[in-house]
This record gives C-alpha cells, sequence and structure tokens, in this order.
C-alpha cells in the first residue's frame, strides 16, 4: 500500500486499509480520526501523534486509539536519519525481531516504508509514565530498565550475526557515521553546551576523536547481541497501573550488533541520576549480570563487565558529539535533556578516569 505524506495523510480511509487485520476486524471501518502530538521536543528522527478513532462496525473491545509514528518533519533530523537508514531499521525490527525478544514493546499494527518516507502504527501507551532524561532516572526505574536490557540481550546472545540488515558499532556505515559525525560535531556541542563541559574534557579533544575506530572495534569483541542503540529515558515507558507491564521499551529506529554493555553504559552514564548512579553503581552491574545468568547465558565474570563499562562510558562520548553537535538543540526540551546528558556524562567520565584508558 504506497505511503501518503504524513501527518496529513493519517485519513479514515487510510487507516481503515493500513489497520485491517492486526486491528481492524472485517466489516468494520474508521470514520473519524482526531489527531494529536506527543512528546513535542524529546524526540529525534521521527514525529509522533495519538490518533484518536471513530468507527462503524463491530468494535467491542477495539481501543480507541494508536499511536502514529512517521518520518521527522524536521530536515536536518530527516536527513541524518536517512544517513543511518533508521526507518527501515525501526520497520524490520517490529516486523521480524520484536516477536522474538522477551522485553517488552508495543504491539505493531502496521508497518511502512517507500524511501524517505516511513510510517508506524502501535499500541497506544501513552497511559504509562515517559521517563524523563532531564529529570532522570531514579534507582527503582534505573533497576527496571536494567532488567528489561538483559531480556533484550539474553534474547539475541550469538544470533545476530546473520542479521545483515542490523548494522555492526565497527565496520559498517552505522560506524563510519558515527566517527564522522562525532569528529564533526564535537567542537558544536563545546560552543552550545560549553556551560557542562569542563576545560579538562575538553583537553581531551583530539586523543579522543583519534581513538574512535579503536574503540568501535573494541565494542564489537564477542560476545555478541542485539542492543537498543538509543536506549535513554525517553525510550522507556513506566508502567504506573495494575495492570500495567513494569516498563516498555520503544523507538527501535537504531538496533545494533555490538556488546549489550553499550545499551547499560549509555543509560547508566547519560540517563541515570547522577548521585544513584554513584551509590549504586557496581550493584547496578551485578543485576545485569544476575539477569542475564538466569536466562542461560555463561562465561561472564563481574570483572569482565566491569572493564568494559569503563571502555563503553569512554565511547559513549561518540554518542554525545553526535546527539548534541548534530542535532537541532533549538528547542527548549531538547536543549534541557541535552545538556543534562552532557552533564552526566561529564560526572560519569570524571568518576570512572575514563580518559585515563588512552594513556
Amino acid at each position: 500500500m504506497a505511503l501518503p505524506e504524513f501527518p496529513q495523510g493519517f485519513t479514515p480511509e487510510y487507516l481503515t486499509k493500513a489497520l485491517r487485520g492486526k486491528f481492524l476486524p472485517e466489516g468494520t471501518i474508521v470514520t473519524n480520526v482526531s489527531r494529536s502530538p506527543v512528546g513535542e521536543g524529546t524526540g529525534m528522527m521521527a514525529d509522533i501523534a495519538k490518533l484518536e478513532l471513530s468507527f462503524e462496525g463491530p468494535s467491542e473491545g477495539l481501543p480507541h486509539s494508536v499511536i502514529a509514528k512517521y518520518a521527522s518533519e524536521n530536515p536536518t533530523n530527516r536527513q541524518v536519519a536517512m544517513l543511518y537508514n533508521l526507518y527501515e531499521r525501526e520497520t524490520r525490527f517490529s516486523e521480524e525481531l520484536n516477536p522474538l525478544t522477551e522485553a517488552r514493546c508495543p504491539e505493531f499494527y502496521f508497518t511502512g516504508l517507500e524511501n524517505e518516507n516511513f510510517a508506524i502504527l502501535m499500541e497506544d501507551m501513552t497511559d504509562y509514565e515517559v521517563g524523563n532524561q532531564t529529570v532522570g532516572a531514579t534507582l527503582g526505574q534505573t533497576e527496571l530498565a536494567i532488567d528489561e536490557l538483559a531480556k533484550l540481550h539474553a534474547s539475541f546472545w550469538e544470533k545476530v550475526a546473520h542479521l545483515q540488515w542490523v548494522p555492526g558499532i565497527v565496520d559498517s556505515y552505522h560506524a563510519d557515521n558515527m566517527n564522522n559525525l562525532a569528529n564533526s560535531g564535537w567542537d558544536t556541542m563545546v560552543e552550545t553546551f560549553g556551560d557542562f563541559i569542563p576545560e579538562h574534557i575538553r583537553a581531551q579533544r583530539d586523543r579522543f576523536l583519534a581513538a574512535i575506530p579503536a574503540l568501535q572495534t573494541e565494542r564489537m569483541g564477542a560476545p555478541i547481541t542485539l542492543c537498543h542503540g538509543d536506549f535513554r529515558m525517553e525510550n522507556l515507558l513506566y508502567g504506573v497501573q495494575p495492570e500495567h507491564h513494569p516498563v516498555a521499551v520503544i523507538d527501535w529506529q537504531g538496533p545494533l550488533k555490538g556488546r549489550g554493555m553499550f545499551d547499560v553504559a549509555l543509560f547508566l552514564g547519560q540517563s541515570t541520576k547522577v548521585e544513584v548512579r554513584q551509590s549504586h553503581e557496581k550493584q547496578l552491574l551485578q543485576r545485569y549480570l544476575d539477569g542475564l545468568i538466569s536466562r542461560g547465558i555463561t562465561g561472564l565474570s563481574f570483572a569482565d563487565l566491569w572493564k568494559d563499562y569503563q571502555s563503553c562510558m569512554l565511547y559513549d562520548w561518540v554518542y554525545a558529539a553526535v546527539v548534541a553537535g548534530t542535532l537541532d538543540s533549538t528547542n527548549e526540551k531538547s536543549f534541557a535533556w541535552m545538556s543534562q546528558m552532557i552533564a552526566r556524562q561529564v560526572a560519569a567520565s570524571d568518576d570512572l578516569d575514563v580518559f585515563g584508558l588512552l594513556e
């Protein structure tokens, strides 16, 4: 089915066709659509809207709303999304990999992809609480996030080599783009968020940027699994009702093949409140290890995880430079969460002396 331009393309006629089968039963049509934006200023590469639906025909038990995700109307963010093939990666994850993981994700009703245009219609989980990266994750929220990562990574542990459409952290277009954009974005990051980046971090610029290829190679050493790739607070939904799952993971545009600690370090270093990470860091890593072991993963030690964690925390400056140095931060909400992301990354880098790994 051809994709119209969105968001105006979400008409009753289009939604009736798109939702037929997985959502709409035969004999039921969508007669009216009311659209409202979701998460303005917190997302990056795609726009999201809640679609409230009216029906004609049998509709008992049908949810009266779905979530629509479609290509960003921001030209800068849309260009970056195409550079990283994010729209294809999300549609293929929802179709091919979501059924294979124990991690809780939304139910997907429709996916479509045509060149620079894509759309996903999925379960409405807006009654969950969206994680707030500006505020940061509490201990309880971090524990739930770590548990979900253990489920995700265990599901694909050493089972991703055949997934040609999922790029690796090294030797891929993703790796080349991250290296290039980190190099081009570092100075903009420092200029825009200089109040949060002390001089001793700025002084590491040349050594760090030169080390990126070697750091990427480390991220691909066995064991390899499926990483979320953008595991941060805004991409988690926390349950608030008795019938809710404790936490659900959304935004699957950036799945990667690599060491699972990449996701863990990214969350602890850039989303978890600094004081929580400082007080419970080793406890949280042990929780992740226990979660893997309980699902049959063997051959790991805490010492191995700790070493990997430090190295990943250093590499996460690549993510910071790409996000804060190349994406649109003029929106007040975007600037707020990006600034806190960097402030936490600075604190974690100092606590772990990660730049000492470059010596």
